[in-house]
C-alpha cells in the first residue's frame, strides 16, 4: 500500500497530462470546421435535417477555434520536444516507449486536424 502511494506521487500522471494539449488541439480543429464539415458528416451519418444547417452559425467563431487548435498543438509540441521531462526515473513517463507513443499520437492527431482545418479549401473541389 505504501508503494502505491509513492508511485502516484512520482509523476505517473505526465503521460495523461501530455495528452491534454493534443486533445485540445483536436477539439479546436473540430470546432473550427464545425460550420463546414459538421453538416456534411451529419448528413453522411443519416442525421441530416434543417437543424444541421444551424451549425453555420458557428462560422464567426472560426478564428477563435483556429487559434485554440494552433495554440494547443504548439504547446503539445513544446511539451514533447522542448521542455525537460519532469518525472522520477522509475515513473512511466520516463520510459522511452511512452514518449515515442506520445510523439506518434501527436503527429497523427496533427495530420488529422490539418485535414479537418483545411477542408473548407479542398472540400468544394473534392465534392464537386
Amino acid at each position: 500500500m505504501d508503494t502505491l502511494s509513492s508511485d502516484s506521487s512520482t509523476g505517473s500522471n505526465p503521460p495523461r497530462s501530455a495528452l491534454a494539449p493534443i486533445l485540445a488541439g483536436i477539439g479546436g480543429a473540430l470546432g473550427a470546421s464545425a460550420c463546414c464539415v459538421g453538416p456534411l458528416a451529419l448528413v453522411a451519418l443519416g442525421l441530416g435535417g434543417a437543424w444541421a444547417s444551424g451549425l453555420r452559425s458557428l462560422e464567426p467563431l472560426h478564428p477563435l477555434f483556429l487559434a485554440l487548435a494552433f495554440g494547443a498543438f504548439a504547446f503539445a509540441f513544446w511539451r514533447l520536444y522542448v521542455a525537460p521531462r519532469r518525472c522520477a526515473p522509475a515513473a512511466a513517463c520516463a520510459a522511452a516507449p511512452v514518449l515515442r507513443r506520445q510523439r506518434i499520437a501527436f503527429w497523427v492527431a496533427l495530420v488529422a486536424a490539418k485535414a479537418i482545418l483545411l477542408f473548407p479549401l479542398y472540400g468544394p473541389r473534392l465534392l464537386a
